[in-house]
């Protein structure tokens, strides 16, 4: 079986699992739906969730879709920028436009193979930077062991805000919500956060022992990457710099969710606090391997917006509106990049 066709079968495998995953999430909320209309006494032969999402979608105001668009263009340019400070180290510096194409293309392969746009964008920059792909991967590998510490302090962030809102969820849930809300309270955090430390130099003072099993030196080495990885920083020319577009990639992230917030008439009036915890949601739901997070993004955005009392049905057009804005701007920007990259470099 040649490249091409093993390449275009994964496609269609992994969009087939995303469009199912999507069906099972729409059944979902479609049942909900008609269950809403014989609660209100509306015929079913008038209730169709289809034409309720396309109505909600064509009724959503596009030009706070496109501002938080912008700045979803910007946090993609603050990684194109992070990106070569990472690389300067390797004893060159590349063109923007050249870490910002394949950071764009990045995301268009993703919809067909999900994880496998970061090989292609090493790939790219390496022939076009003249740069080793195996090192250049490795500072893909250091952004994305940055990323998820900056998820971890997100999420923390968001359980500070909105320590309420998630006890409340789980207790509606009926997912134990009292041990959860016992476990998390303010009163317990100091204990596990000692608890926390205490593992940690258990960890340290019998690390040898721990590197003796097969399992062991395998987590060890993972944990060791990712602190090495962390500590790259330190190398940088311009730390303060790479911190400050670290630190704006997930301002606009958060600020793409909260912006668009105010495109839909039942998201419009949320607090600033709800658009961290409902981006919190989607970007775990993007986490698991499915096209740009097909259907469990929609899933994980109305649980989020849930915790606001936002309806489950109007919360799956909200979500549906945000995903495939977002997946369409990156299809047409990564095929934009993609024609345009070798004519960029067409004198090199």
């Amino acid at each position: 079986m040649n490249k091409t066709l093993k390449s275009i079968l994964k496609i269609l495998m992994f969009l087939s699992i995303g469009i199912s995953i999507l069906y099972i999430v729409y059944r979902k909320y479609n049942a909900k739906f008609l269950y809403e209309c014989a609660a209100d006494g509306t015929p079913l032969s008038d209730c169709n969730f289809i034409d309720k999402i396309v109505s909600d979608v064509s009724s959503a105001d596009f030009t706070w879709v496109i501002i938080g668009l912008l700045f979803y263009f910007w946090s993609n340019v603050a990684r194109a920028i992070r990106w070569q400070m990472l690389i300067e180290p390797l004893g060159k510096t590349p063109r923007l436009a050249n870490t910002l194409s394949t950071v764009l293309i990045t995301h268009l392969v993703n919809l067909g193979i999900p994880r496998s746009g970061e090989f292609v964008r090493a790939g790219l920059l390496a022939k076009y930077e003249d740069l080793e792909a195996e090192k250049v991967m490795g500072t893909i590998v250091t952004s994305r062991v940055i990323d998820v510490l900056c998820l971890l302090i997100m999420i923390g962030l968001t359980l500070v805000l909105s320590f309420d809102n998630f006890v409340g969820y789980f207790r509606q849930n009926e997912v134990m919500g009292d041990q959860v809300s016992t476990l998390i309270s303010p009163q317990n955090t100091g204990i596990l956060g000692v608890l926390a430390v205490a593992l940690l130099f258990l960890l340290w003072k019998f690390r040898e022992k721990i590197r003796s099993t097969r399992l062991g030196n395998k987590l060890w080495n993972i944990l060791l990457g990712f602190w090495e990885g962390i500590l790259t920083i330190k190398e940088l020319k311009t730390p303060g710099k790479f911190i400050f577009h670290t630190v704006m990639i997930w301002i606009c992230y958060y600020l793409m969710t909260y912006l668009m917030f105010f495109s839909f008439v039942p998201t419009a009036n949320l607090a600033p606090v709800s658009g961290l915890v409902v981006f919190i949601f989607g970007t775990l739901g993007i986490v698991i391997p499915s096209p740009g997070g097909m259907g469990t993004y929609q899933f994980l955005i109305v649980e989020g917006l849930m915790l606001y009392s936002v309806p489950e049905t109007e919360a799956f057009s909200f979500a549906n509106i945000m995903f495939f804005s977002v997946q369409l701007f990156n299809i047409a920007l990564g095929l934009i990049a993609f024609l345009f990259l070798p004519i960029i470099n067409k004198n090199d």
